[in-house]
């Protein structure tokens, strides 16, 4: 594939239609990463070092010199990082958690090209009340089961939503401010007004 302008070390489809929105042609690379956090790692430093093993991870697999790029997305609530739940009970307990409160959504992103270059966006999201029938039901939609914090703000999950402050193509995964500053640094794209 001739056309591809960089790779993107990711199994997330949100991920590629972000991309795909920015009109970057580019492929998929997949990386299995251990994404347990470090004892005591302060989240924006774990998102970050997350984002920079997939891209070094993408950059393994790929016989060219395109660019790769890496990201991570967690959601933080008490300090403490939620990330995809285990189970049912555990999903239950994250929205239970999450529900009539603000918490922090926190990406990294890493691209390895000519330099390495990474960004951390943080985004604030406060949840309106959420019933137990209504975790239930979320659950039962499978919509949850893959995604950090239990919850996809572009699916169904935006009904909880009652507030946002701060990037919305963050909280679903690729931050696209970023990205895209990274990826002028690199001079892959020039984006003019």
């Amino acid at each position: 594939m001739t056309d591809i302008l960089l790779y993107l070390a990711s199994r997330s489809p949100r991920r590629r239609e972000l991309l795909n929105q920015l009109g970057l042609m580019h492929a998929l690379v997949a990386v299995d990463l251990d994404e347990t956090p470090l004892l005591d790692e302060d989240p924006r430093d774990y998102v970050e070092r997350m984002a920079l093993s997939k891209a070094r991870a993408g950059r393994l697999t790929v016989t060219t010199a395109h660019p790769v790029l890496g990201a991570d997305t967690a959601v933080v609530c008490d300090d403490r990082i939620l990330g995809k739940p285990a189970d049912a009970d555990d999903a239950l307990a994250m929205l239970r958690l999450l529900s009539g409160r603000e918490h922090r959504v926190l990406t990294g992103i890493a691209l390895l090209g000519a330099r390495q270059q990474t960004a951390v966006s943080e985004t604030l999201v406060r949840f309106r009340h959420i019933t137990p029938a209504e975790a239930i039901a979320y659950w039962a939609c499978g919509e949850p089961r893959d995604k950090a914090g239990a919850y996809a703000i572009q699916g169904r999950g935006a009904s909880f939503v009652e507030h946002i402050s701060g990037s919305y193509s963050g909280v679903v995964g690729l931050p696209l401010f970023e990205t895209a500053e990274l990826l002028a640094r690199e001079r892959l794209v020039k984006f003019e007004v």
